[in-house]
């Protein structure tokens, strides 16, 4: 079991994947600009108008908000998840920081005071409606407060047109900020919110393949038990035919009856897989091999039994995986890869190829290709959904769904590809740590 500090990290060191997140980062980045921003609002209105203000106060509370946005990179989180309640701290707190500086400069007579509507604005869009509505009577009352208490500017000159002039610049350059601001973040958020969306149906089309493949596997399941009976049955009849007279005494029977019994034998090999894949092994064990066992017994296993002219099976030609890793040997595994060289024999059986290497991300590559007519281009992006099939089968399509959906299992991906010249790929990708014992994270 981890231990807490292991499931604790900061926003900085997160993936940064979920909408929490994002959005904590999208408000960083806001507090970022709003930090240039004032730093530049304020040495403007002093150097350039020599309007006089309170510097040190005014710089206490940028140094607040470059310390608020340090704190929100760097605190640790659980998960480094960001709640609802995260976000409105810290939309609090910028309120409470604008309204500082606006309180500090002639308050609502500041034209700054409508700055106050980006933060509504961002409320509305990232919070609760509750908090929304929070921040929306904290900004209110602000705004009301900074109507009677405030410190009076000190300006330079009494001259009523060139302080209108003034608050109407300030109020132009207030208006740009908001618009621009808005548009850029609400930008952001919407593409946010639309990748949520967008993993939220991915993860409901995958709720629904596994679905299908649970009800496929009990399908399966129940037939491997249906058709142990009689195979069974025949299994004794044959015996009981080889030892009569009448077979015994004719060599052609003799063999026919050993060929019945080779296919019968080889039928309930089969069945006793789908009953292994479906975890209803009796009295079995998992059985520990090395990788280059695995795949070497995997592939003299599908040579013997299909009628394979050429087969080039290439294990780590650039040696840059350990062929004495210790692996379980997983009958599902063994049977999608079994199930792509299958097709790959079916569209070109003069010629298969398997190709295992090691890529840059720590993942074990199986790279299967043909010299057959190729994916239609129609079908590449289909691969691995459901009855997605080019042979016109009742059915056909569901092997490469299996494959794809035992991949996934193992956190691997499945890809394809025509190739240059004629033939096709078919890619599994699937994490070492995965496959190995007391290997990985």
């Amino acid at each position: 079991m981890s231990s807490p500090a292991a499931t604790r990290s900061s926003l900085i060191a997160s993936t940064r994947e979920t909408v929490g997140q994002q959005n904590m980062m999208q408000l960083v980045q806001l507090r970022w600009i709003a930090v240039v921003g004032q730093i530049v609002t304020i040495a403007y209105a002093t150097l350039v108008y020599d309007i006089e203000l309170p510097l040190l106060p005014m710089s206490a509370v940028v140094g607040f908000l470059v310390v608020l946005n340090l704190f929100s990179l760097f605190r640790p989180r659980e998960h480094g998840e960001v709640s609802n309640g995260g976000l409105t701290r810290g939309l609090l707190m910028d309120v409470c920081a604008l309204t500082a500086l606006l309180y500090l400069s002639g308050g609502a007579t500041n034209p700054f005071v409508f700055l106050y509507l980006l933060q509504v604005t961002l409320a509305a869009v990232l919070l609760e409606t509750w908090a929304a509505c929070v921040l929306v009577i904290v900004t209110g009352c602000c705004f009301a407060a900074l109507m009677r208490y405030y410190v009076p500017l000190q300006l330079p000159s009494s001259d009523p047109d060139a302080l209108f002039e003034l608050h109407v610049l300030g109020m132009l350059i207030c208006f740009v900020l908001d618009a621009a601001l808005v548009v850029l973040f609400m930008t952001r958020i919407n593409r946010i919110l639309r990748r949520r969306d967008e993993r939220l149906a991915d993860l409901r089309q995958r709720a629904a393949e596994e679905d299908h493949i649970v009800r496929m596997g009990l399908l399966a399941s129940g037939a491997a038990h249906e058709l142990g009976t009689p195979l069974a049955t025949l299994s004794v009849i044959l015996g009981d035919w080889k030892r009569m007279p009448v077979f015994a005494r004719d060599p052609e029977l003799l063999q026919e009856i050993d060929d019945m019994q080779v296919e019968v034998q080889r039928c309930k090999t089969i069945l006793t897989g789908i009953l292994l894949s479906a975890g209803e092994a009796r009295g079995e064990s998992p059985s520990v091999t090395t990788l280059a066992g695995f795949f070497d017994e995997l592939v003299d296993e599908w040579r013997s039994t299909r009628p394979v002219v050429d087969m080039r099976y290439e294990f780590d030609p650039e040696n840059e995986l350990r062929d004495d890793l210790p692996v379980v040997s997983d009958p599902a595994l063994k049977k999608v890869i079994c199930n792509v060289l299958d097709n790959a024999l079916e569209v070109s059986p003069a010629w298969v190829g398997l190709e295992i290497t090691r890529s840059y991300d720590d993942a074990l590559c199986l790279v299967v290709r043909d010299r057959g007519p190729g994916f239609p281009s129609w079908m590449i992006p289909q691969i691995g959904k459901p009855y997605q099939s080019t042979k016109g089968r009742p059915g056909g399509g569901l092997g490469l769904f299996l494959v794809v959906n035992v991949a996934r299992k193992f956190g691997g991906s499945v890809s394809a590809e025509n190739l240059i010249g004629g033939g096709a790929s078919v890619t599994l990708k699937l994490p070492l740590a995965a496959l190995a014992i007391g290997e990985g994270a």
